[in-house]
Parts: structure tokens; sequence; C-alpha cells
């Protein structure tokens, strides 16, 4: 049996007569009881509690001041709230705006969705300290057995778990973004990831600091791994110029990392200029090989890489 108003309300007034006031200022004060409480609402639910029998009014006058009307649940009233009671319950709502909110922050800027981020963590802050005065106040709760008593502190502990859950869940959010962000920063070089069919390689374009150690070539082949790949094309712009000076044993060391952990590398030479000397009877040798290749443009490389020849 779904829920509605008219069951909170036929709860509170199993709990003790109240007037539509009353029962107003209960709902604002509520953490779990989520309907508004506006007047309008209250009083079309109270109408219809009437209607139907599940509820009496009795108005008193009072001098100098507008008329009490008071309601009090009637014995059908009270069987209709035992029935929903029982009724099979239904499953939590995980209506949440502020998820719909994040799932289009990546347009924001790194700083913008951190300061969403610390705005949404310092909201929930808000509303555990809000929690916690309720609590110290001692909210007025039913507690006509130990029972019942017992429920109304559990669904204040269930409230104040969600409000933790939901702290620690924004911080974790925070924390893996910066993360992220730190990781990003820290790579050196631009590239990216491309997916054919069953295959996929990484694609390196550039490097801010071009690359000539052998902890660059494990950098990449690092990349390579973080996204399950050991194909990549490599850019001759990313490189430095004593990778193509062979007495400076920079292309030996990166290219025998690339070997050892078996990423087949193609490398792109857009400059035929750079294509000389010893550095062209390297790349004659290589491309007679299966793990390292120098080709002359993306195509001829993509074409190398996923054939798998």
């Amino acid at each position: 049996m779904p829920m509605s108003i008219k069951h909170a309300i036929l709860g509170l007034l199993s709990w003790k007569p109240a007037t539509g006031y009353e029962l107003k200022k209960v709902f604002e004060g509520s953490s779990f009881m989520y309907w508004s409480g506006n007047n309008n609402q209250i009083y079309k639910s109270l109408v219809s509690l009437l209607d139907d029998g599940l509820a009496t009014s009795e108005t008193q006058l009072q001098d100098g001041f507008p008329a009490r009307k008071t309601y009090t649940i009637t014995r059908d009233g009270m069987q209709e709230l035992r029935d929903w009671a029982a009724s099979s319950p239904e499953p939590p709502e995980f209506k949440h705006p502020f998820l719909v909110q994040l799932a289009w922050a990546d347009q924001l800027s790194s700083d913008e969705l951190d300061d969403l981020l610390l705005r949404y963590e310092n909201e929930i802050r808000m509303q555990i300290l809000m929690q916690q005065e309720k609590s110290r106040r001692g909210t007025e709760a039913p507690d006509r057995t130990p029972r019942e008593a017992y429920l109304w502190e559990m669904i204040s502990d269930n409230i104040m778990s969600s409000y933790k859950n939901e702290l620690a869940w924004v911080q974790r959010t925070r924390n893996g973004i910066s993360e992220r962000r730190t990781r990003e920063e820290a790579v050196n070089v631009d590239y990216k990831v491309f997916v054919n069919g069953d295959s996929r390689y990484l694609e390196c374009f550039s490097a801010r600091v071009p690359l000539s150690t052998e902890q660059d070539a494990l950098d990449l082949v690092g990349l390579c791994g973080e996204n399950d790949t050991n194909l990549l094309m490599l850019h001759g712009e990313a490189l430095s110029d004593d990778f193509f000076r062979l007495r400076t044993g920079v292309a030996g060391g990166m290219l025998q990392k690339f070997a050892n952990y078996q990423v087949r590398t193609a490398l792109v030479i857009s400059n035929p200029g750079v294509l000389k000397g010893r550095f062209k009877e390297l790349a004659a040798e290589a491309n007679r090989g299966s793990h390292f290749r120098v080709l002359q443009s993306r195509e001829e490389a993509r074409g190398w890489l996923l054939s798998r020849g």
C-alpha cells in the first residue's frame, strides 16, 4: 500500500489528537516525514480523512482567539493505519538532485568542480550538526512502549547514518578527483587511447619535456598498462634530439625497455631529415622485426600495430 501524507497524519493522530497547525509544526521539524507541511496539503488531507470516516474533529471556541479545531483518529482510522503499517515496505528512493547535477559537472574546470563538491560537503556537515542538535534537545516523539521509543531512536540513527555515509562519499569523490588531477598533471606526455574492435593502442603525440630517459620509456609502458594495451604509437616530436643520435645511447635504452615489457612500438617520423646516418640503419634493421618499427605516417603505424604481423 503506497504511503501518503494521510498515513503520516493518521500515525500522528494515533499518538495524540492535534490541530492542523500542530501537525504542520511536526512536519516542519521532522527529518523523515518529508512532506512540506504546507497548510493546503495538510488541510486537504484532513478533509479527506474526515470524509472517509478515518478521523473526527471537534471545534472549541476560545475567547479572543480563532476557534480551535482538534482532529482525532477513529477506530476505522486505526485499522487503516494498522493495515498500512503491515503492508509490504516500499524500496528506498534514490531521487538525488545532486547526482543529476554531478553527472554533467565534467564541463566545469577542476577548481569549479572542487568548489561544487566542497559546497555540497559543507551542506552535509550542516545537516549533521542540525541532526545532532535535534538529538541533544530531545525531539518530541511517542514513547508509549519501550519498543516504540526504540523504533524512533533507530529512525534517527538511520537519518544520521545516511548523512555520515553521504559525507564520506563526497569526501572520497573529492579526494579521488584530486588524485586524478595530480596524476594527470604529473604525466609529461600528450596522449590518447584509440579502440578498434577488440584492439586498442595508445598514441603519444608530444611531451612537455622531450623524452630522453629509460624512466620516460617506463612511464609510457605504465600508461599502456593502465589503458590495457601493449601497442604504442610514438611520434618523433615527443622525443629528444638525443634519441636520434645513437652514440648517446638514448634510443637503445628506451627501446630495450619497450622490448622487455613487450610493448609493440611504432615510431612515426614525419620529418624525413631525421632518417639519416646510423639512425637510418637502425630503422631499416628494426623494420625487419616485429616489435619496433619506424614509419612515416600515422596510417602506416596504425595498420602495422593492429595487424599483429
